[in-house]
């Protein structure tokens, strides 16, 4: 199901200004931009950084890069690197010789072997260690690469899309990214606006989805009531078009005539949730952390010499521990939640003394 919502419909090009393949939808102006990005670029074979917050549809954007390009014959393979470990992604990536490791009972293909001819996405590229990083930066920069446990070089002819919902240039100057990968990832970058800053798109957006859902259910909720798209167009919508497509299939269950009512929308959405006895009533965020900061300041005394450390270690904690709870103690939702590899986040949680069901 498609985030952007590209259908099954065919993949010819549209005029200049519209969506770049049929079925994309939107066409506000911080999406004209997207589109214009997106069909110049899929004639080269430059690699390409596509960035957004989780839940923008970075996917999408890489699956039309990749059917209007000449490359549109060959596969289309997608690779998740926040899922996997690190010996896991490796194999997955560049595969495996039997042998090479415990489980390994036969020869594997890797992505960028079955991926020859074709493009390889590599979603959450900033969940991947420094070490591999530098076999990426070869399979970049060579073309060229060994499966696991073999002396082999292989060659792939695979365009590599990458896409990240972190800042790379940020992670390069916390040294958890190589900056030689960052710029031969990042020749041409495209940055897939959140849904806070296309709100145009959002009624064409909930009629796809109503259609969508609507046969999936075997329901007939085509109207809207009033102030429905008022509500959505209002929300803030952290978790982008997903979080409106969960949102719509709720609505299309929950709605007990044929209309969409504000009554089936979350209360989130409609500005009626209820304020949790957890959450001090205090002013905007920016305010309450400056509030925290100078607090933490204070209570460390003029004297002390490791007051970053001090603060930022016991916000993160709380973060952490706040986000484990919310996802029931599954670390693979907590990480996708807090936008960390899941690798870092278990050793997050041993050094602060967390506990996990994983």
């Amino acid at each position: 199901m498609a985030i952007l919502g590209i259908t099954s419909s065919g993949s010819s090009s549209h005029g200049s200004g519209g969506p770049p393949i049929s079925g994309i939808i939107g066409n506000s102006p911080a999406m004209q931009d997207v589109y214009r990005v997106t069909r110049r670029v899929a004639a080269s074979n430059a690699s390409v950084l596509i960035l957004g917050e989780t839940g923008v549809g970075k996917e999408l954007v890489a699956s039309a890069i990749h059917r209007l390009s000449r490359r549109s014959g060959g596969p289309f393979v997608r690779v998740n690197c926040g899922a996997l470990s690190e010996s896991l992604l490796e194999s997955e990536l560049f595969g495996h010789v039997r042998g090479a490791f415990t489980g390994a009972v036969a020869n594997r293909t890797g992505r960028f072997e079955a991926g020859h001819g074709g493009t390889v996405f590599l979603d959450e590229i900033n969940s991947t260690s420094l070490t591999l990083q530098v076999k990426l930066l070869r399979v970049l920069q060579e073309k060229e690469f060994e499966r696991v446990g073999d002396t082999n070089t292989l060659r792939t002819d695979a365009r590599i899309v990458a896409a990240s919902n972190r800042d790379l240039m940020k992670e390069v100057r916390a040294e958890r990214f190589r900056e030689d990968l960052y710029w031969r990832l990042n020749v041409v970058p495209i940055e897939i606006p959140p849904l806070r800053r296309r709100r145009d798109d959002i009624p064409a957006l909930v009629s796809f989805f109503l259609e969508h859902y609507n046969e999936v259910n075997d329901r007939y909720v085509v109207h809207m009531g009033p102030g429905v798209i008022e509500a959505m167009q209002d929300y803030h919508w952290p978790g982008n078009v997903r979080e409106l497509q969960n949102y719509i299939e709720r609505a299309v269950v929950m709605a007990e005539t044929d209309e969409l009512t504000v009554d089936v929308l979350p209360a989130c959405v409609t500005g009626k949730e209820e304020p949790s006895d957890d959450v001090p009533p205090a002013g905007d965020f920016e305010s309450m952390a400056k509030g925290l900061v100078m607090q933490g300041i204070s209570e460390a005394g003029s004297m002390a010499e490791n007051v970053h450390s001090t603060i930022v270690e016991q916000i993160e904690r709380e973060v952490i521990a706040q986000v484990l709870i919310a996802c029931g103690g599954v670390q693979t939702k907590a990480a996708s939640r807090l936008g960390i590899n899941r690798n870092t986040l278990h050793k997050k949680i041993k050094d602060y003394g967390l506990g996990g069901d994983e």
